[in-house]
């Protein structure tokens, strides 16, 4: 008798919560992910980038295939990541969408993504209205990314209750995935007696479908909770055959069927929390296919294949991560991620009742308002994810034509996208990483926190009624458990309100950059000058100007007329005027001119602050990023300087320092700052040069050890494995250039024999597909008399021992058209 069929699926849920600055639609620096720029550069780094090019290693360590993993496991990303990857991380973005693609054709037409409810809140904790929506953004952010509707949804951290899985089924949604521990019991379909399966003690190696109240139903797969845990927490991808044993240790033989061992974790699992896991990740699912333990499938496959033979039903309102339902997104229940003895979460409940009474009330005067814009407020909310997917002019007069009431004006177009500008960030406030981690004060509380700001100021504007006083009164029941943050209107004050922008403040940045180094950035505004004027006068510059900002999300416009007076240095003072208009404007430019080119800066700032609506008076003007390139600039002089101070004492010492080394004797402190400092910057600007400076690296190397100095490896490392993949994307461009293939053979074998370990990632990708395209080629010359082509393969075969990379064998070799597609060696 043929045994059952086994299948193997990995799922991974890809996600980060959205950390765009509401007021500019941009990641500001998070210095917590330091070298980053933000955390999403990051993860992307560690995590999702590696995972669309996971290595296979042979028995000596050598890269013999790079693979896509999301070509062979289950995947979800989160619709505000990918939005985010779309214009960041381009090369990771096209991979997972053409993992899709290559998924369907591994996988009998059944793609392997799966959506997501839109911006991560808890389902259950929703209202009907926001689970709806969010449903539907997520289809419709799906569709438009992987040109194809959804067969299965990630609900956020599975939470679940009947209200939602309606939603799904009602909007087309095929299967979802749950935690064991979310079945409440089963039966076979068509039976009568029913099994209670509490305590995650569900058979997670079939499809279940859950019947519904409205007559729908849906399918529901349980994941199997032991080896997901063991996955997440008990270091099983620190070996790669470990974890393929694993999962075929989950198949029991005593099932007469058809059984699928499926896990389910945070995708940045593999790569982020566990490095290297990608790699395991690849040789498991590898090792699998080829040793025949069983069919790597995804779950749309397998419900063609195998539907559900039992019904189930859910555990109202529970998750994967909190032992009490769905406690930790609004109460103290115990559940955290690590705080320190004595902390508490007693803040989540206040946090959930004044968001909860914000969306309320908001909701009523919205109505209202919008009624007489769109002939259904709530089903354009629905179809606005149009728009916010794609903000040009011809999306905006589709959707008007479709809801609009009537041909808005340019005011109503403003007020109509202002309303849903509300909702919008009404939801994005609920963002579950709000409640997840353990204070108040978190980046991901606080970025909550902004949206909320956001929603209050839009509400006030919109509907003329106080919204932030009732709701920081709620909100200050909330308490840190960081007694300089106070409670939750202190850290409102902190990170709210400070972080606001108008559009005078577009207009306060723009000008103070402008005037301290260039064109800045203008963010998610439009900004038109006219009548600029430059004066200067004794190393101080004046500059005039008037501007039109106008904000792309609500097309809400103002002219402000910007006056600035730059001292020198950080020395910024300026104001500006909303709507100048007639001959007053023009007396009070010329009074400026007057007053300035008469040398009395006094009289000028004394002219600003008395005629603006908003006074510029430093750096705080400018926006955080464009801040820290000016402040870096500033310092650029004063940074020099003390280099310059610090390299002739260093200099003048050197000599000293040498006789020191050899008695052992101890060098004064001072003398080794400056040594430190001065190797330090150089070793640096070597590093940075493309190719890298390797003489000059080995040189001052060897005189940090002869001097016993210290410098920062880890800065050097960074920047050195920057430029190492600056020059494997020339060698891209130019492949059978001999010099570069000889400049990055010598970087990167003074890399390794210097103990820099860099990120060989993207020189490796590099190398690798022109090891199995452009080498092939190079070897067949050479074996036909070609000198030059022989000494081209003894460069590949050198660079292909430096970078651990197997080169490909035998004289027939498929042809790459990419490597941002499936596995590289299986394109034909």
């Amino acid at each position: 008798m043929k045994a059952p069929e086994r299948y193997v699926c990995v799922h991974g849920h890809f996600y980060q919560p959205p950390r765009e600055n509401p007021w500019l639609e941009a990641i500001e620096q998070q210095d917590s992910a330091a070298p980053w720029h933000d955390w999403n550069a990051r993860i992307t780094a560690e995590c999702y980038a590696p995972n669309a090019a996971a290595r296979v290693l042979d028995g000596e360590d050598r890269i013999t295939r790079i693979v896509n993993n999301y070509s062979r496991i289950s995947f979800n990303f989160g619709p505000t990541l990918l939005g985010w990857m779309e214009h960041h991380a381009k090369e990771t973005y096209r991979a997972i969408l053409a993992a899709d693609e290559a998924s369907a054709r591994r996988f009998g037409g059944h793609g392997s993504a799966m959506a997501q409810a839109y911006n991560h809140l808890i389902m259950p904790l929703a209202n009907q209205r926001d689970k709806l929506t969010q449903v539907r953004w997520g289809i419709a952010d799906f569709v438009a990314r992987f040109r194809r509707k959804p067969e299965g949804m990630w609900l956020p951290e599975t939470a679940v209750d009947t209200e939602t899985l309606e939603v799904l089924a009602a909007e087309g949604i095929v299967f979802t995935i749950l935690a064991p521990r979310q079945a409440a019991r089963i039966r076979r379909i068509g039976g009568k007696e029913w099994i209670d399966v509490r305590g995650g003690r569900v058979d997670p190696s079939m499809a279940y479908r859950v019947e519904l109240p409205s007559g729908r139903s849906i399918a529901v797969f349980f994941y199997d909770g032991p080896v997901s845990q063991a996955v997440a927490f008990e270091r099983l991808l620190a070996n790669g055959e470990h974890f393929a044993g694993r999962l075929a240790s989950a198949f029991d033989s005593k099932r007469t069927f058809p059984q699928m061992v499926h896990i389910a974790t945070d995708g940045e699992t593999y790569g982020h929390h566990h490095r290297y896991g990608e790699m395991a990740l690849a040789w498991a699912l590898g090792h699998i296919e080829a040793h025949g333990l069983a069919k790597l499938t995804n779950y749309g496959e397998f419900l063609e294949r195998h539907p559900p033979t039992h019904e189930a039903e859910i555990l109202e309102r529970t998750s994967w991560s909190c032992a009490h339902g769905v406690e930790r997104w609004r109460a103290d229940c115990g559940c955290r991620s690590g705080s320190p003895h004595g902390w508490n979460q007693s803040w989540r409940k206040p946090l959930r009742d004044a968001l909860d009474a914000l969306r309320d009330e908001v909701a009523g005067p919205f109505e209202r308002a919008a009624e007489r814009l769109f002939h259904d407020p709530w089903a354009a909310r629905d179809a606005y994810i149009e728009v916010v997917l794609d903000r040009s002019p011809a999306t905006l007069t589709r959707f008007f034509s479709a809801h609009a009431t009537h041909a808005l004006s340019a005011e109503e177009q403003s007020e109509a996208l202002a309303l849903l500008e509300l909702q919008r960030n009404a939801m994005l406030m609920y963002t579950s990483c709000g409640w997840f981690f353990d204070d108040l004060s978190g980046i991901e509380t606080v970025q909550c926190l902004q949206y909320a700001g956001r929603v209050v100021e839009l509400g006030e504007a919109l509907f003329g009624k106080s919204l932030e006083g009732p709701f920081l009164e709620k909100l200050e029941k909330a308490r840190s458990n960081l007694p300089e943050m106070g409670d939750g209107r202190r850290v409102w004050d902190r990170f709210v309100t400070r972080a606001r922008v108008d559009l005078p403040a577009v207009t306060a940045h723009f000008a103070t950059s402008l005037v301290q180094d260039g064109p800045p950035s203008t963010y998610c505004y439009d900004v038109h000058v006219e009548g600029l004027e430059t004066h200067e006068r004794n190393g101080a510059k004046l500059l005039l100007g008037r501007t039109r900002v106008t904000s792309r999300l609500t097309l809400a416009s103002e002219c402000h007329d910007f006056s600035v007076l730059h001292l020198g240095d950080h020395r910024v003072a300026g104001g500006v005027l909303r709507d100048p208009e007639g001959d007053d404007h023009v007396e009070r430019r010329a009074e400026l001119v007057r007053t300035f080119e008469s040398g009395d800066m006094e009289g000028t700032m004394r002219l600003f602050y008395r005629r603006c609506d908003r006074t510029i008076d430093s750096l705080d003007s400018v926006f955080r990023d464009d801040q820290r390139r000016i402040v870096e600039r500033l310092l650029s002089p004063t940074l020099a300087e003390v280099e310059a101070a610090q390299r002739a004492l260093f200099e003048r010492y050197a000599p000293l320092l040498r006789r020191l080394a050899p008695l052992r004797s101890p060098t004064p402190r001072s003398l080794l700052v400056a040594g430190e400092l001065v190797l330090g910057a150089d070793l640096l600007r070597a590093a940075e040069r493309v190719p890298p400076d390797v003489l000059s690296m080995r040189r001052l190397l060897a005189q940090a050890k002869e001097q016993d100095l210290h410098v920062d490896r880890a800065a050097v490392t960074f920047t050195l494995g920057q430029s190492l993949s600056a020059l494997a994307e020339r060698l891209r461009e130019r492949p059978t250039d001999p010099l570069l293939l000889a400049d990055l053979d010598m970087a990167v074998e003074f890399a390794h024999r210097a103990g820099f370990s860099v990120d060989l990632w993207k020189t490796q990708n590099v190398f690798y597909r022109l090891a199995h395209t452009i080498y092939p080629e190079m070897r067949t010359r050479a074996d036909e008399g070609d000198a030059a082509a022989h000494s081209m393969c003894l460069a590949f075969q050198s660079l292909a021992e430096r970078l651990r990379v197997r080169l490909p064998e035998g004289a027939a070799l498929p042809r790459l058209r990419s490597l941002r597609g499936e596995e590289i060696e299986e394109i034909p």
